[in-house]
C-alpha cells in the first residue's frame, strides 16, 4: 500500500499542493484532482504559514492533578470561548424564534395563515375567477 493510500504524503507533496492552492481560483476541484480532503489541504497550508495545530487540551482533572497550572489557565480559556459561542446561538436562535412566533400572531390576528395571504390579496384585487 503507497504512503498516499495510508493518508500520509511526502512533504514535496505537500508543499507543491499548497503552492498550487494559493494560485489556484478553485479549491474543491483541485482537492478533487489531488485526491485529498479540503480540510487536510487547509491544515498543511496553516502548517506552512506556522500557524498552530489545534489539539485537544487535557481533561481538568488530569491537570488539575499534576498540578499545571498553564494548562487549566488555557482550559479555562477554551471553555470560555466555547460557552461565549454557544450564547451567542442561545441568543440568535431566540430572536429567531421571536419572529417566527410574531409572524404567527399577526396570522392568526387576521384569520389567516401565512400560505392564504398571497390568495386572498389576488382575489381582493379584483381578479375573476
Amino acid at each position: 500500500m503507497s504512503a498516499e493510500k495510508r493518508g500520509r504524503h511526502s512533504e514535496e507533496f505537500k508543499r507543491e499542493a499548497v503552492a498550487r492552492m494559493e494560485k489556484c481560483p478553485n479549491i474543491t476541484a483541485l482537492t478533487r484532482e489531488l485526491g485529498i480532503d479540503r480540510k487536510l489541504l487547509y491544515q498543511w497550508k496553516w502548517e506552512a504559514e506556522g500557524r498552530p495545530t489545534r489539539k485537544p487540551l487535557p481533561l481538568t482533572t488530569q491537570a488539575a492533578e499534576n498540578g499545571n497550572l498553564e494548562t487549566l489557565r488555557r482550559e479555562n480559556a477554551h471553555l470560555k470561548r466555547v460557552l461565549a459561542e454557544k450564547a451567542l446561538e442561545v441568543d440568535f436562535f431566540k430572536g429567531a424564534l421571536q419572529q417566527v412566533e410574531a409572524r404567527r400572531q399577526s396570522a392568526r390576528g387576521s384569520g389567516e395563515t401565512p400560505s392564504m395571504r398571497g390568495l386572498i390579496s389576488g382575489r381582493s384585487r379584483g381578479k375573476a375567477d
